[in-house]
């Protein structure tokens, strides 16, 4: 245990139902509940459907590549480390940037989200002091232990998965009448989906927001994050890759479908959730109540995973010698104390910024966000194709690796090029252009920096380039 400890190592305690709900817990959040309705606004019914299962698709190929690369090298902070290996130092340091933005940035909307949520039975609590409270508890949650953050974030994403079931059973049994509409109407059957052509606005905007679409994914690369913390890595990750797989397509082209059939398109936008429209539609009794509890702990849930996954980042650049060695070290439970600390401020800066300027700062860091998802599963896929290629070069047998992605170099060359292509994809699109605009700039810095800085620290590009 000392040990450990002095060698600022992680602990190996999370088990395979952590590791799914970790993953589930990390997809279904704000992309799910909101970004959902902007899309069904902008390709329709049968677009948002083609849309989802594109972006099922590159979910399944990044998971893939992970899942090889976890396997076969169960590391912490997995696949910047799997960067700068495969695709040079620089990269790699720019994905854990990258990554950790993505995460550091989404605590600070998370907690002004979740100070709405209960400002709507606690109206005379301002929302500051909420985001006092959720900032204390996700981070005592986070440093207590690996363990005990495990078994939080489960719990949170159980409640997840099940309203998203009831949801999907609630919404298939109004769309085909089983359950009455609020207003006397008839059931809507798949008028919906149908009724403003296949494709109103043409292919275009599918293009348009696929970077939204594979947002609303994101989270389940976080398998990679926690290899490096999973018991038996090599029998836990395979289960959890394929079961995750399943079980997103399942919630997310039922819930989407759902929508759709009972949301018209016009209807359909980013100021309400699409959720909360379709509870009212229905009239289920108390569903204003239930929802809004269900939206607190799926965001709660989003800030748990961040955190999680930012403060390894942390760990992992400082672990590979790349930030100060403080970042590396570890409590006597296992827990990144320093790293921890650094992320959550980062989040307490981003939560400061979206209430002092909401419609320019937030949006920009929000946009960044996607654009950097994207990004690290570029990086994830194309770490794989030169993973598999040095592994044959070096004479290995591939029976040696005990999980393979199939269909190679198909599913690594296919889903790098339809990342790519969710990216070309923000540049039509005037409301999300930020994101390339900020998160290009960013990643010039980040290697800019590394660069500058490689000569600074006590770097050993020989370890990292084995």
């Amino acid at each position: 245990m000392q040990t450990q400890q002095e060698n600022g190592q992680l602990k190996r305690t999370m088990k395979t139902r952590h590791l799914i709900m970790l993953s589930l817990g990390g997809v279904i959040g704000t992309g799910l509940f909101f970004n959902t309705g902007y899309i069904i606004s902008t390709t329709g019914a049968a677009g948002t459907l083609l849309a989802y299962l594109i972006g099922a698709l590159v979910v399944w190929l990044v998971m893939q590549c992970l899942g090889e690369l976890s396997v076969a090298m169960p590391e912490t902070g997995a696949f910047h480390v799997y960067a700068a290996r495969y695709l040079g130092p620089a990269t790699g340091y720019t994905v854990a940037w990258l990554y950790w933005l993505t995460w550091t940035v989404a605590l600070g909307s998370s907690f002004t989200a979740a100070g709405f949520c209960m400002q709507y039975w606690f109206p005379q609590v301002p929302v500051w002091a909420w985001c006092v409270v959720f900032c204390a508890v996700i981070f005592g949650l986070n440093v207590i232990s690996t363990r005990f953050f495990a078994e939080g974030e489960f719990w949170f994403s159980l409640i997840k998965v099940i309203t998203i079931i009831a949801f999907i059973i609630l919404g298939g049994a109004a769309i085909f009448g089983f359950i009455p509409m609020q207003d006397g109407s008839s059931a809507p059957g798949l008028t919906n989906i149908t009724a403003e052509g296949w494709f109103p606005h043409g292919g275009l905007p599918i293009l348009m927001t696929m970077v939204a679409v594979n947002f609303a994914f994101s989270g389940t690369e976080l398998i990679g994050i926690a290899a490096g913390e999973t018991e038996n890595p090599h029998k836990v990750i395979p289960v959890a890759i394929r079961t995750t797989i399943a079980r997103l397509i399942i919630f997310f082209i039922g819930t989407v479908f759902v929508l759709a059939a009972l949301i018209p398109m016009q209807q359909a936008g980013v100021e309400k959730s699409p959720f909360v429209l379709v509870f009212e539609k229905v009239g289920i009794p108390y569903a204003a109540d239930i929802f809004n509890f269900v939206i607190l702990t799926a965001i709660l849930s989003a800030a748990n995973s961040g955190l999680y996954a930012s403060g390894r980042m942390l760990w992992s650049l400082s672990n590979e010698k790349t930030l100060p060695r403080c970042f590396a070290r570890v409590n006597k439970n296992g827990v990144p104390l320093t790293a921890l600390s650094v992320s959550m401020l980062g989040g307490v800066l981003a939560l400061f910024s979206s209430v002092v300027a909401p419609d320019t700062v937030f949006v920009a860091l929000s946009a960044i966000s996607g654009f950097a998802v994207v990004a690290v599963w570029i990086s994830i896929c194309a770490s794989h194709f030169v993973f598999r290629r040095r592994h044959v070069q070096s004479g290995q047998p591939l029976s040696a690796l005990q999980y393979r992605a199939p269909w190679y170099p198909l599913v690594p060359v296919l889903g790098f090029v339809l990342c790519v292509v969710a990216c070309v994809g923000l540049a039509f699109d005037p409301s999300q252009r930020i994101a390339l605009y900020c998160g290009i700039p960013f990643v010039a810095l980040c290697y800019g920096a590394y660069y500058l800085t490689r000569n600074l620290t006590t770097q050993e590009p020989e370890h990292v380039a084995e």
